[in-house]
This record gives structure tokens, sequence and C-alpha cells, in this order.
């Protein structure tokens, strides 16, 4: 039986369409969800829920010992733990303790900073110590395993499972910026990086500058720097996805939205000062006064590369390969 874990709402979409592609086949699965972003699950399906006990004050511990400490489920030969979350790597530490393989959805991202992203890049790198199989989605982030000394066989390019929940959507073109931030490093010129978008959203009224805002209270208490951005509430990934399909552009530090926008050919104005999915349709942002720049020269640039994070057929890949 094969385990499939997730703690966030961007790993439930991404573990998704391999749940499916398991379950259409008549492969048995259990779905374990970690509720680490409670607030932002609704809806995700699970078989097993694992509560994050409050006991030490620190969320990231919690997480952990919460994981660490319970009992998986009986049977489970293979647990799938998807990118590189601090449940990612709790779920691995569980698996590998307890003599059951650990394959690594979205194996090989590196930026070779250990503080950017934080503490994503340290998180991955666990995970492949702990893993027996890592699932790549590009040939860069496979050489990245090799140049480690991870065995060949161990590794596989198949894509991103993110891309097979956009298939048959058309993009188009439109007059909406969408924004997301709310990455721990922009924590701290986050108010910076609110006031260069609000300037942006009134030098360039032609857009609608749109900002589904995370509900980390570090990025709520911001949100009054805003009077021409429109604040929303998040929305369902359904709903985004058919956003970002129909936008003209988008401001982020998500890297799922990167390769949403590559498949989209939809420009990506990046607020990262390293990103481990370096791309065509994606411009880094270093700054707030380098967004500033990016935009105003990029903001009518086509996107001319094709995607390659996959055609959309991740998931029977993967699920061969299990």
């Amino acid at each position: 039986m094969i385990g499939l874990v997730y703690g966030t709402r961007p790993e439930y979409i991404k573990v998704k369409p391999l749940v499916d592609e398991l379950r259409e086949k008549g492969k048995k699965c259990v779905v374990i969800q970690v509720a680490q972003h409670s607030s932002l699950l609704d809806g995700c399906e699970y078989d097993v829920l694992i509560p994050v006990e409050a006991s030490t004050g620190n969320r990231l511990n919690d997480i952990m010992l919460s994981v660490l400490s319970h009992k998986l489920p009986s049977g489970l030969e293979k647990v799938v733990v998807q990118g590189d979350t601090t449940t990612g790597v709790a779920m691995a530490m569980n698996a590998f303790h307890n003599n059951i393989d650990v394959v690594h959805m979205e194996a090989g991202l590196r930026t070779n900073d250990k503080q950017n992203p934080f503490p994503e890049e340290v998180n991955r790198r666990m995970i492949s110590a702990l893993a027996k199989t890592h699932l790549c989605a590009r040939e860069i982030d496979e050489d990245n395993l090799y140049r480690e000394g991870f065995a060949k066989d161990d590794i596989h390019v198949t894509g991103n499972t993110v891309i097979d929940n956009l298939v048959g959507i058309q993009p188009s073109p439109g007059r909406t910026v969408l924004i997301t931030i709310h990455r721990r490093e922009n924590h701290e010129h986050i108010a910076e990086w609110f006031k260069k978008i609000e300037e942006l959203a009134n030098v360039y009224p032609e857009y609608d500058f749109v900002f589904p805002m995370h509900p980390n209270p570090n990025v709520q208490k911001h949100k009054g720097i805003f009077n021409t951005v429109k604040v929303i509430d998040p929305i369902p990934f359904a709903e985004m996805k058919e956003r970002v399909a129909a936008c003209a552009a988008v401001i982020t530090d998500s890297g799922g939205l990167q390769e949403e926008c590559s498949f989209f050919q939809k420009r990506c104005f990046v607020c990262r000062e390293v990103t481990e999915r370096p791309c065509g349709s994606s411009m880094l942002c270093p700054t707030p006064k380098d967004l500033y720049r990016q935009f105003s020269v990029h903001h009518t640039t086509p996107v001319n590369e094709v995607c390659d994070f996959g055609n959309g057929d991740s998931a029977k890949i993967i699920s061969e390969i299990l």
C-alpha cells in the first residue's frame, strides 16, 4: 500500500492528481493529511488526519513532534512526500525510521543557498537524504541530484503534477495582475514590497491589481497599505488556475505559480533573491525596486518559451514508476 502525504494546500494540489491516478488504476493507497495549514485545508480529502498538537510554542517544532510521534497505518510499503515543507521532512523521517521506502516528488530543486528559501532549501536536501526514489520535474533537477552523488537508477524525470491540473484550460489575454506574497524570507521587508506594488497599480491603471492575501498575520497586518490594489480573501485553486490563465501577469514569491505561469505562458515577476525554478516566463526581482523596474520594462513582453515542467501526464508517469 502507498501512503501519500500533504500538510499544505499547495502540497494537496500536487498530490491530488497522483491520488486520482492510483485509484483509477485500482492501486491501494491512503491519503494522510497533516494539519499544518488547517485554515486553508477545507475541502482537501484525507483518509488519515494527523493533528498538530501545540506543545512547544514553536509551530515548526510542533509539526515535527506531532508527525514523528504518529503511528503510520499498517501495511505501508511506500510513503510519497511532496516538495520541501516541514511536513515532508517529518513524514520522510517517520517512514525511514519505520523501514518504509520514501518517495520524493518534486526532488532535486536547488538554489544552493541555505537561507533562500528558508527553511525549504535545507528541508528538501534532508528529504533527498532519506528518500529511496527521487521524482524530478525537470532534467536540471535530475542533474542536481547526480552532482550530489545519488544513484542514477533511483532518479526519474516525471514533470510536475501541478501541470496535470491545468490541462484543458485555454489561456487568454487579460487585464488583471495577480499578486501573492507570503514567504517567510519576505516578511521583514513585506511593507516595502506592498508599497512598490501599490505604486505600480497607480502608475499602470490599465491593469486591475488583485491580491488574494494569505492569512498569515505577518502578511495581513500590512494590508492597509493598499488603496488601488484590490485585496481579497484566499481563493480556491479551481478558481485561481482560471484566473492565472486569464490574467495579464503575475507578481509572486510562490514556486507553484511560477510553474503555472510557464504552462500558460504568462509573465511572472518573482519577488525573491533566487529561484529554484528558473524558466523563460519568470523575471527574478530580488528587491522591490527591481520589481518596479522589471515590471516597467517587461509587463507587455510576450512569453514564447514552451513549458518544461511537463505535459500534464506526470501522475500517470509516476504511478507507473511506483
